[in-house]
């Protein structure tokens, strides 16, 4: 156990949770959380992990067994996870009758397998306790006395709940992918198993990254199969005179059907937080009372929901605890729940009834107006053609210095403007590619193009990070480079929660380096698992804007580092094996080049590490 750790935990601790970045003092939420949530919450939220591990260890035996697992296992499954992740369930007693149902389903699923003896010990006690409450206590976060173990563990929990959070979108959508299920299920049952060393678990990272890839690609496809091909538009942020919805959260289909039941009724619709996304679709646009955007970032909604002034309704992970004088407006479904807030259910066929939403708004007057201006937004993949191929001619003709990914999730902590500070300090010729509600700390101050190209390029949700890949692997095709390291490109990440994790890992399991990661490093890596990620992944942590932004703008003068590791260079470069062998550096094809950076490799052979970084740079510009 690490110092922090240790420290809060001596100190009387209630509870112990690290998922967010907000975890108190980089460490961990031991009294109660940042987010809200209270000791009781975390520890029904602990136990209804446990039982999905639990239940997810038997529906993988039974599908080893050739027995078929029913969907609505693997969406119960999914909906639990849901309930665990940060700033969504604040109700205990929704976790815990979550967590009830979760038992009744594993003790009847646990004797159809044959091989019982062949379960985790902990599935199978699992199947004699009577409730909840009786449930081990060493189940925590804190459970595994190994703080690297512990780390690798919970780095692979928290991007399996971004998965189920992406395969819940697009279930909900009618999509669907039995692969990602059964990993799902494998890895979590996996996470059982006391035996899995540290080099095991950073494999089930990876292949936790992998499967955040398919998970995003479903949803995108489920999405665009719903409401059509997403294309730029400009998002409104002026308000109407006319009683209003405010939607907040990032489930389209609620939306949806909030606009097809308010259709005609008066009432205007506005979206709020990672719904901005909505406007681009062309389902959307063909209701002419989706009005805009309503507020900034998420972490805003309790000024905001108090100024809209009519009811909201709140469909997943981004709920502050709400003001007592505007609970009664409130409304969750979904993930979402907040003790004293009405919570909307969905029946047999996954419809919802918002008719005392559209009451309350008609009794209620107009939002206040807010200090916010349009923005551009809806970037999707289907036109990566176009737009890489402008990318390439810009870069080709000097009126582009470098393209900048800058994605992810905004949180309230005083060191996000960290974000804004950096794009400020970013040349003019540079253009930026976002989505996630990071994008809030810039995007309305940046606005404009420059021959055609959006100086912002903003692709919508965090989980649409995915049309950016796609864009950048279309660009690295034009240029014709060997890696997306040669690409004029810098790698900036904001993460806050379990989806922006999850995203962490595909970018990760891409092989993409040098990713800068902030605005603070995760309390859930311990210090083994985070220099294993700086040394062998490239992984970053960020410092100052201005001098950040100046390193970064000036990479492309030297794409041959110090710190990097000597294999990774031949892997990227292949052309550089022979410059390196030519002047001595021999290891090349050895083991230990898998390890060692060019900095160890340049002094165990006694070469001058400067002249080798030149040559190997010139290399490069000669290419």
């Amino acid at each position: 156990m690490n110092n922090g750790i240790q420290n809060t935990v001596q100190a009387g601790s209630k509870m112990f949770c690290y998922q967010c970045q907000e975890t108190m003092q980089g460490s961990g939420c031991t009294r109660t959380g940042v987010c809200g949530k209270r000791p009781a919450l975390s520890a029904a939220q602990d136990r209804l992990v446990h039982a999905v591990r639990c239940l997810s260890a038997v529906t993988t035996q039974l599908r080893r067994e050739r027995k078929t697992v029913d969907v609505s296992v693997n969406r119960l499954i999914c909906s639990s996870l849901l309930l665990t992740m940060t700033n969504a369930c604040f109700d205990t007693e929704m976790v815990t009758a979550q967590t009830a149902r979760v038992l009744q389903t594993l003790r009847e699923l646990f004797p159809q397998s044959e091989k019982r003896e062949e379960l985790p010990e902990a599935a199978v006690f699992l199947t004699i306790v009577p409730d909840p409450d009786a449930m081990p206590g060493e189940i925590g976060v804190l459970g595994e006395a190994d703080e690297d173990i512990r780390s690798f563990r919970e780095l692979i929990t928290y991007g399996i709940k971004g998965i189920a959070a992406m395969l819940d979108m697009a279930n909900r959508l009618g999509a669907d992918d039995d692969d990602v299920n059964i990993f799902l299920q494998r890895a979590l049952g996996q996470l059982l198993d006391k035996t899995m060393t540290g080099g095991n678990l950073l494999a089930l990272v990876m292949e936790t990254g992998r499967y955040v890839i398919r998970a995003m690609d479903l949803q995108d496809r489920a999405a665009r199969a719903a409401y059509g091909d997403p294309d730029e538009t400009m998002v409104p942020a002026a308000v109407r005179n006319n009683p209003a919805v405010l939607v907040s959260g990032s489930s389209l289909k609620d939306l949806a059907m909030v606009l097809e039941q308010t259709a005609g009724t008066g009432i205007d619709v506005y979206t709020h937080g990672e719904l901005s996304a909505a406007h681009a679709y062309p389902a959307f646009r063909k209701y002419p009372h989706l009005v805009g955007q309503y507020g900034g970032a998420w972490w805003k909604q309790k000024e905001e929901f108090e100024s809209f002034r009519g009811p909201v309704l709140v469909t997943s992970d981004n709920l502050v605890p709400p003001k007592e004088n505007t609970r009664g407006r409130i409304f969750t479904t979904g993930a979402a729940a907040w003790p004293g807030c009405t919570y909307i259910e969905e029946d047999e066929n996954g419809n919802k009834d918002f008719a005392e939403l559209i009451r309350m708004a008609h009794s209620c007057p107009a939002p206040e107006a807010l200090p916010y201006e349009s923005y551009r937004e809806g970037f999707s993949h289907v036109r990566a053609d176009a737009l890489a191929e402008q990318l390439h001619a810009a870069l080709k003709d000097g009126r582009l210095q470098k393209i900048v990914f800058l994605a992810g999730s905004d949180g309230r902590s005083k060191s996000r403007s960290y974000y804004t500070d950096f794009v400020r300090a970013l040349p003019k010729d540079t253009v930026i590619l976002t989505a996630g509600d990071v994008k809030e700390r810039f995007i309305r101050t940046e606005s404009g193009e420059d021959g055609g190209i959006p100086r912002v390029v903003s692709a919508g949700a965090v989980q649409d990070v995915w049309s950016l890949i796609m864009l950048i692997m279309k660009l690295r095709e034009l240029t014709g480079a060997e890696s997306l390291s040669q690409l004029p490109l810098t790698w900036n990440y904001s993460w806050y929660s379990q989806r922006s994790t999850a995203v962490l890992l595909a970018l990760l399991y891409m092989d993409i380096r040098h990713i800068h990661l902030g605005p603070s490093m995760p309390a859930f890596l311990s210090p083994n698992v985070r220099n294993l990620m700086e040394k062998y992944m490239g992984l970053e942590g960020t410092t100052k804007p201005q001098a950040d932004a100046e390193a970064q703008m000036g990479g492309s003068d030297l794409l041959i580092r110090p710190d990097m590791i000597v294999g990774d260079i031949v892997r990227e470069y292949p052309s550089l094996a022979a410059v390196m062998a030519e002047n001595g550096l021999h290891c090349i094809g050895c083991g230990v080049a898998k390890t060692e950076t060019l900095e160890e490799a340049c002094a165990a052979h006694g070469i001058n590490l400067q002249d080798m970084l030149e040559m190997l740079n010139d290399e490069l510009t000669c290419l």
